[in-house]
């Protein structure tokens, strides 16, 4: 009996490696058997959509469209679970073509997949919820508006370069254009570098003294640049440049009232503060523009000069109309004590039409012009900056 007992007794120490080993078995099998997916993070454009599959040195690849338009992804790779194979599949919101380009790194799975038509999806899947393995991927999402913008710009971008293509195959004044833009844009940059430079020398040296003595020591320069400014509204119609012709003249035309009505024929005017603090932002922005256009006339561009070309008007713009409003209004009650440029009456009503009216109503137009420059100013900075992150990425 004693050798039956001895046979039939067993180790707990091989109990528990053998409770172990089973729960060991039961795990594998049950994650064998269960369905691993990835993380996948989509962005779309009008006509493609992105996939970014969360899958680290993946193999294996088997990537497909069905006829049913549902897209059927397996891989072996490391993902969520570690290393093993995953899988998912997504039946998308609308027909997409089957051909697939997908690229395959060391930390993701890339997949671009074409639309069978070109439109903007409200959602990725046909099914109104959505996968819990899905989410937006923000590296490349963009709203509805704003991938339209990036539309157009490439589209502009194409028929830019079309156009510049032509030009140099048709154009025999082209070296003759350049040449002109060139010099047209460093006349300006010399003119305003030599106010900005008199006018800041001045201040260290005689203090809140030089805002008094502004338009004596530099109207000169500034009536030459302001005049020679004209010629950024006709260039855009004699199709020399690409600028749009209405900012151009709502910048030229206020800056000539300011220059030549304001201050230009009221005495009273030309000795305040104010006529500084104008012609001191109308310069510090403009010798920024100009080297801008200069550099860009020779194909040749500074990234720090590109970035305070479309980044100091942000500050710069609005203090300068804002200085310019304060001048017309302290010129309103000289222009109603002068008389100047009143309109006569007839001889019924008696009297004048006092300018300081005129002036009233170009306040409201100055801010209107505001607005529309400077919502043309920043589509051009988002075009410029945004096609720069393209050309990185």
């Amino acid at each position: 009996m004693s050798c039956v007992s001895a046979n039939r007794e067993t180790k707990p120490e091989d109990q528990t490696s053998t409770t172990t080993a089973d729960t060991s078995d039961i795990r594998k099998n049950r994650l064998t058997m269960q369905i691993l997916t990835p993380h996948v993070y989509w962005a779309q454009r009008h006509s493609e959509i992105f996939l970014r599959v969360d899958l680290s040195d993946a193999k294996d690849l088997d990537i497909s469209v069905q006829e049913n338009n549902i897209l059927q992804f397996k891989a072996q790779g490391h993902g969520a679970k570690g290393d093993n194979e995953y899988k998912f599949s997504l039946e998308f919101r609308e027909p997409v073509r089957t051909e697939i380009n997908h690229k395959s790194t060391q930390r993701q799975v890339d997949i671009k997949i074409r639309k069978q038509e070109e439109r903007w999806w409200d959602r990725l899947t046909l099914q109104e919820k959505k996968p819990l393995f899905l989410a937006p991927d923000f590296d490349r999402w963009l709203d509805e508006s704003d991938a339209e913008m990036e539309l157009q710009a490439k589209e502009e971008e194409k028929i830019n370069k079309i156009s510049v293509e032509s030009r140099v195959r048709t154009d025999p004044y082209l070296g003759l254009k350049r040449g002109y833009l060139f010099m047209y844009n460093l006349v300006q940059f010399l003119g305003f570098s030599w106010i900005f430079v008199n006018m800041t020398v001045r201040l260290f040296i005689l203090g809140q003294d030089s805002f008094y003595d502004t338009f004596h020591t530099t109207a000169d320069m500034m009536y030459f640049c302001q005049m020679m400014a004209v010629l950024e509204v006709i260039n855009p119609l004699l199709g020399l440049v690409k600028t749009g012709f209405f900012p151009a003249m709502i910048q030229v035309a206020g800056r000539n009232v300011i220059l030549f009505v304001i201050f230009g024929s009221l005495e009273e005017m030309q000795n305040k503060p104010v006529v500084f603090f104008v012609f001191y932002l109308w310069s510090t922005i403009e010798i920024f523009r100009y080297p801008f256009y200069m550099l860009a006339c020779i194909s040749t561009e500074w990234k720090l000069l590109t970035w305070l070309r479309y980044s100091l008007w942000i500050p710069l713009y609005p203090l300068g109309v804002l200085a310019e409003a304060v001048a017309v209004i302290q010129s309103l009650a000289i222009f109603d004590a002068t008389r100047l440029f009143s309109v006569p009456l007839p001889a019924l009503l008696g009297g004048s039409l006092s300018f300081s009216y005129t002036l009233q109503i170009y306040l409201v137009l100055m801010f209107l012009g505001l607005f529309i420059n400077f919502r043309h100013l920043y589509k051009q900075r988002r075009r410029r900056f945004r096609s720069r992150k393209r050309k990185v990425q």
